[in-house]
């Protein structure tokens, strides 16, 4: 079996226990329920989701590495686990089903002190690419 046939395998199932466990059908696309999830659960100035899945050996159209830059006042005072966990326990469903999360939140200030840009992500080092 080729690994494009397993990762599709896997993908899938995971796809079909998400809907029929968690009641929580998939009518939009993996990206647009984080951003939605997102908006609707923390306060952000400013967000970005990003489908990173064709920087890895995945097929095409894939939707299973992304990742997110998030800018919000909640994230004062508290430290960066706490501030991925807050973003972890909002994307619980999503993370279940998807492969890798990037996550990059910064408060309003530190992301001025960034002048507004978030690293690039590295190049995939694992799967043949």
């Amino acid at each position: 079996m080729s690994i494009y046939v397993f990762l599709i395998v896997i993908i899938g199932l995971k796809i079909y226990l998400y809907t029929q466990y968690t009641g929580y059908p998939l009518k939009m696309s993996i990206k647009q329920q984080i951003e939605q999830k997102l908006q609707q659960g923390i306060n952000l100035s400013f967000f970005e989701v990003t489908n990173e899945s064709d920087m890895h050996n995945v097929p095409p159209g894939s939707e299973s590495h992304f990742k997110l830059t998030l800018v919000s006042d909640e994230f004062s005072g508290k430290n960066l686990l706490a501030q991925h966990r807050m973003v972890n326990a909002l994307l619980s469903d999503e993370l279940d089903i998807i492969h890798a999360l990037a996550l990059h939140t910064y408060t309003p200030e530190e992301w001025a002190a960034k002048q507004g840009v978030s690293p690039d992500s590295p190049q995939c080092l694992g799967g043949g690419k």
